[in-house]
């Protein structure tokens, strides 16, 4: 039998459909050396793909900052505002992928445990403000990821049923243990070194691997 395409498709933003995770790096950097500290490769590894309540907290301990969680992140929104305005670039794949899915008419959708605003500027800058069917910031619902809430939500707001029959595409353990959750097939893009998806269903090396079209019905 010939496999259907997915009744719907879920991308996360940082890291996997955009470069920004680049813009997260140099302000989580910056951050860091206001402070005279070095941000090291496995303090990124901490922090990718967390909620602000998460970071906060590894913010904290990291800087030693007691009670200053919600300081930080505000801090580090500012930067990374002010990071996002300097460019961003797609992830290799990214536009092809979209259009193909946009041309065959699968709903799209976009979640992201990054504030709306962020989400919203930063497909703006790219082009990509009216490739997708919903935005799902995590700040919008009860929970952020590890939760399923924001996928769910994401499915919803799409009005098709949140199941093995919608992909969702994630570059992080936050995002693919939220999307394992919501009852999705994930298919696993990691962007950073030493970052194990192992709760993906598949692992694929970029946006324009054979993993992701064969998924994808492409």
């Amino acid at each position: 039998m010939t496999p259907s395409p997915p009744t719907a498709v879920v991308f996360d933003n940082d890291g996997l459909l955009l470069d920004t995770e680049s813009v997260w790096t140099r302000a989580e950097r910056d951050l860091f050396e206001r402070r005279g500290l070095e941000f090291t490769a496995a303090h990124k590894r901490e922090l990718v793909g967390t909620s602000a309540g998460i970071a906060g907290g590894i913010l904290e301990r990291r800087l030693a900052e007691p009670g200053r969680a919600a300081a930080l992140i505000e801090e580090l929104n500012e930067l990374v505002v002010a990071e996002l305005e300097r460019g961003v670039e797609t992830m290799v794949g990214a536009r092809e992928l979209l259009h193909a899915l946009k041309l065959r008419g699968t709903p799209l959708g976009l979640v992201s445990n990054s504030p709306l605003a962020f989400v919203a500027r930063s497909l703006e800058i790219v082009g990509f403000g009216d490739r997708f069917d919903v935005v799902v910031s995590a700040h919008e619902v009860a929970a952020p990821k590890p939760s399923p809430d924001p996928y769910l939500e994401a499915c919803r707001r799409l009005e098709v049923e949140a199941g093995p029959e919608v992909v969702a595409l994630e570059d992080s353990p936050t995002g693919v243990a939220a999307a394992r959750a919501a009852g999705l097939t994930v298919i696993g893009v990691p962007s950073l070194e030493g970052i194990a998806l192992d709760e993906a269903h598949e692992i694929a090396e970029s946006l324009e691997d054979a993993v992701v079209a064969r998924r994808l019905v492409l």
